[in-house]
């Protein structure tokens, strides 16, 4: 039997993967190790999408003066070639390319050589696609529809209509309504297969009402924990044991903008309270009205 050898194309090497450490804390998976950030500096688009909007202005900012300071170099270089600016300054020549890359033109400064003429030609194209990139980076930001919804810090297993019961609540910290609203949960734990193989296994918690037409104020979501439940016969020291993790999501039409918004949460073993309930938050006033007192939104009693 004869075999050939091909060439590997550059699509076919392999890739080498960076080592990527992985810490379980309450179930909750955390990355570790410089590794896994490799791969999130790779997509700078996706960075400056996720990052906070103080990153994100910190990062513009130090691009915008490390680029004004890499052709106010560039002048500097060139000697006596802008007009009007001290010769050997560095100052002069990097006030210069801050109103060229601005597109300013104050008319003070101005280039007086070939030299000049080329690197100004070169930075006003890099000015005008910088702009049009960073311009369309803040309306990304600005326009990718985002939900305020709040998450008790706990979740309770209590009695209720005489059956356990898996409960936790959220609200809407906005004052519209979240349309047609619907809530889903999974666990996650690990389990050992009948091969004796470690898994990761992901099941449906079944909700007593997972959706509402308009979500509004507070949700209390419950869990039924009988027969049918991934739940059943667990216990606090078993959650542990199986790094279990609850992971909830909402999605819902925000009314103000039409658009689709979500936002979810995770509770781990020690999120989970057993035998406890939540202090009712819904209230009357003496003249017959009724109120949601959110002080007490995370409390619970025995």
């Amino acid at each position: 039997m004869k075999f050939r050898l091909h060439r590997l194309s550059k699509r076919q090497k392999k890739v080498t993967i960076p080592r990527v450490d992985i810490k379980i804390t309450n179930g909750k998976f955390e990355i570790m190790g410089m590794g896994a950030w490799h791969s999130y500096w790779r997509d700078p688009y996706h960075l400056l999408l996720t990052i906070p909007w103080f990153g994100f202005l910190i990062l513009i900012c130090i691009f915008y003066a490390a680029i004004n300071a890499f052709f106010a170099f560039a002048y500097w270089l060139g000697g006596d070639c802008i007009a009007n600016a001290q010769p050997g300054s560095f100052s002069d020549a990097f006030f210069f390319s801050v109103q060229t890359l601005a597109s300013i033109g104050y008319g003070a400064m101005y280039p007086k050589t070939t030299y000049a003429n080329i690197i100004v030609t070169i930075e006003a194209m890099i000015g005008v696609v910088g702009i049009a990139v960073m311009t369309g980076l803040a309306f990304a930001r600005f326009s990718r529809p985002t939900a305020r919804v709040m998450f008790s810090c706990v979740a309770v297993i209590t009695t209720h209509e005489g059956v356990p019961t898996l409960i936790f609540r959220t609200a809407n910290q906005r004052r519209n309504m979240i349309l047609e609203a619907q809530m889903r949960m999974y666990l996650m734990r690990d389990e050992i297969t009948a091969e004796g193989y470690a898994i990761r296994r992901i099941y449906d918690l079944k909700l007593v009402r997972h959706q509402t037409p308009n979500f509004s104020l507070s949700w209390l979501v419950m869990h039924t924990i009988d027969e049918s439940s991934p739940l059943y016969g667990m216990t606090p020291e078993l959650l542990i044991h199986t790094h279990s993790l609850l992971m909830v999501s909402v999605s819902g039409i925000d009314e103000t903008v039409a658009q689709v918004v979500h936002a979810r949460h995770n509770y781990g073993a020690n999120d989970i309270l057993w035998n406890k309930r939540f202090v009712d938050i819904m209230h009357h006033t003496s003249d017959g009205h009724r109120y949601v007192d959110y002080k007490h939104f995370h409390d619970v009693l025995p």
